[in-house]
């Protein structure tokens, strides 16, 4: 009886479809395109994390010094002499205390005082107080001014003769802004006022603040 002759042959797939090699090294590149594309993505999100981060810090978290200033002023029963040389007034002024910080500045007490060529005519207190986030805190106050305390040398007499009188304000404000709660900042708030008077008018002719 003549032998048979068996030939093998490769199994085939259960699916009956055969993987090639390129199509398995395009599986594998979709896979590191997608790893590319995932970091690509987290490093993006922490660029802009930093950046919102910065941002805040230079905007919200930057600790601005409050200004304090004169603001509308008005005189009251001014009278005046040459011959003497001589004023007296009570000026109807507001004070204005501005914050431009993200969180309130509480100030203490303090003195604002009006002087003539250096020499104080007139002290006024300022209660203390706060001006809120990005806000103003006005108080109205009444400060008599008077020239009692004026060397005989003073030139005032020519001064009032002229029909112009300048007069000066100066102020320092101690306290704190708060941010955010936790974090608290020491800032003075300080003011410099030139205040030109029409001695004729009685009225206040121009007033500067820096």
């Amino acid at each position: 009886m003549a032998d048979k002759t068996h030939q093998a042959y490769p199994l085939a797939p259960a699916n009956g479809y055969t993987r090639s090699d390129g199509e398995s090294l395009s599986e594998d590149e979709l896979k590191r395109k997608k790893r590319i594309k995932c970091f690509a993505y987290i490093g993006i999100f922490i660029v802009f994390q930093i950046a919102v981060m910065a941002l805040f810090g230079l905007t919200v978290m930057k600790v601005k010094t409050p200004k304090v200033r004169l603001g509308e002023s008005t005189l009251i029963d001014f009278t005046s002499s040459t011959t003497t040389p001589s004023f007296a007034t009570t000026i109807n002024t507001q004070i204005r205390v501005k914050n431009t910080n993200w969180g309130p500045y509480k100030f203490d007490a303090g003195n604002v005082t009006f002087l003539y060529q250096g020499t104080s005519v007139g002290i006024v207190v300022v209660p203390k107080g706060k001006a809120g986030m990005r806000g103003t805190k006005k108080i109205n106050v009444d400060v008599s001014l008077n020239t009692v305390a004026l060397p005989s040398s003073s030139t005032l007499s020519s001064e009032l003769s002229s029909g112009v009188l300048t007069l000066t304000s100066e102020a320092t404000l101690t306290g704190k802004v708060e941010l955010m709660l936790i974090m608290k900042k020491k800032k003075s708030a300080s003011m410099g006022c030139t205040m030109k008077i029409d001695v004729s008018t009685k009225t206040v002719k121009s007033l500067e603040c820096k």
